[in-house]
């Protein structure tokens, strides 16, 4: 996770950075002042970055290091289970089409259709997640 924060951070810096020279260039020789949209979209794409590469520096704080974070890791130090990963499922479908759906009632502003539509979406998101459940295990 350290080298995904390191990434996210370096980010962070560039988008700040491109941010200030933006504002600058723009506010001097644009003749019309800051451009304020780039200027806004740069300021929080950095902001964005941000919080995923604290989030991640967070997390990798309160974990061992991954065989990815260590300098002296061998390539079979990786080996082995990764985790459960589902072998098909058609629930991520439901979940484009019901998220496309709230972004169509949304572009032509229809309301009936984004309450629907979001009432689709609650539920692909329960599928997805309880896809696996089995309830708790009374042994």
């Amino acid at each position: 996770m350290k080298t995904e924060a390191r990434i996210f951070e370096i980010v962070t810096i560039f988008a700040f950075l491109a941010a200030a020279i933006y504002g600058v260039s723009t506010g001097l020789w644009s003749g019309y002042g800051v451009e304020p949209v780039g200027l806004v979209a740069l300021i929080l794409t950095g902001g964005l970055a941000l919080l995923a590469g604290s989030y991640l520096r967070f997390v990798a704080r309160r974990i061992e290091d991954r065989p990815e974070d260590r300098e002296d890791a061998e390539v079979s130090d990786g080996s082995g289970e990764i985790g459960f990963f589902s072998p098909g499922s058609y629930w991520p479908i439901g979940l484009a089409a019901s998220a496309a759906t709230i972004g169509l009632s949304l572009a032509f502003f229809h309301i009936w259709m984004l309450v629907i539509a979001a009432f689709m979406l609650l539920i692909t998101i329960g599928g997805l997640v309880f896809e696996y459940h089995t309830g708790p295990n009374h042994e």
